[in-house]
């Protein structure tokens, strides 16, 4: 069965690449380029990781990606920020399981996600 990817981005050209990459590498995925009813996809979709978009590592920049962890039915899934902020790298203290920081190289993305398809 394909692992299912949820991905959050708000950049249309970078969510068809992830798209292209992601399709090409087997998995089933939800896109979406807006945070709106994110949770009525989790619920719907059943993704195994979300990818997410998030422009400023602070609080208001971080709200999703706290409230899927916190969550009780979402908090197991695994939560890989995508991110051009030079220290994106703090939302894994707040947050996130990874962070990949745009521009991204396409076989370190989906190293990453491998990893934590393992580990969850």
């Amino acid at each position: 069965m394909k692992k299912k990817i949820l991905v959050l981005e708000k950049n249309k050209d970078i969510l068809e690449l992830i798209d292209i990459i992601l399709t090409e590498e087997g998995y089933d995925l939800d896109l979406i380029n807006s945070d709106k009813e994110v949770f009525d996809h989790i619920k719907d979709f059943g993704p195994d990781a979300i990818l997410l978009d998030i422009i400023h590592p602070t609080a208001e920049g971080t709200a999703l990606c706290e409230a899927i962890k916190s969550s009780g039915n979402t908090s197991h899934i695994p939560v890989i920020v995508l991110s051009t902020h030079p220290k994106a790298e703090i939302v894994k203290e707040i947050c996130a399981d990874e962070v990949v920081h745009k521009p991204f190289d396409v076989s370190f993305l989906v190293s990453v996600i491998e990893q934590q398809l393992l580990i969850a």
